[in-house]
């Protein structure tokens, strides 16, 4: 019988560990899921906005709709995230074509904290802009 009572002993013991370990493991989990998509999010709006400018500075007019439109494209096959695009410039031969792409992406991770007391609706966010200079022919 004694060895019956060391082995429940074992098993609680196990238990409290699972209980503690767990919570911890979930939030790191979720944390690298997080950045993973903020980081998806991110390269996302550098290609697009790469793109964008590298059509709309070869486009021979109007460079600027080429190049929100072309970033546009880029980012209809992003299934994360929400993104803004803004493109100006061009006209000439030499003149720089700029496209601005704003990006957000959810965090799941604050949502979570909300139910423990803290974090809240924070969305990760950031831009990314990318110069090219119109070509000319």
């Amino acid at each position: 019988m004694h060895n019956r009572g060391k082995r429940w002993h074992e098993r609680g013991n196990a238990m409290a560990e699972t209980a503690v370990v767990l919570p911890v493991v979930l939030v790191l989990t979720f944390a690298l899921v997080n950045f993973a998509i903020a980081g998806y999010a991110s390269v996302a709006a550098a290609n697009a906005a790469n793109y964008g400018a590298r059509a709309g500075s070869v486009a021979q007019q109007g460079a600027a709709a080429v190049a929100a439109s072309a970033a546009h494209s880029a980012l209809s096959k992003t299934m994360v995230g929400e993104y803004q695009v803004a493109a100006s410039g061009g006209g000439r031969p030499g003149s720089q074509v700029t496209v601005a792409v704003h990006w957000e992406a959810p965090n799941f991770i604050g949502s979570m904290l909300s139910l423990l007391g803290g974090g809240g609706e924070v969305k990760f966010q950031g831009s990314a802009r990318s110069t090219f200079r119109q070509e000319g022919w």
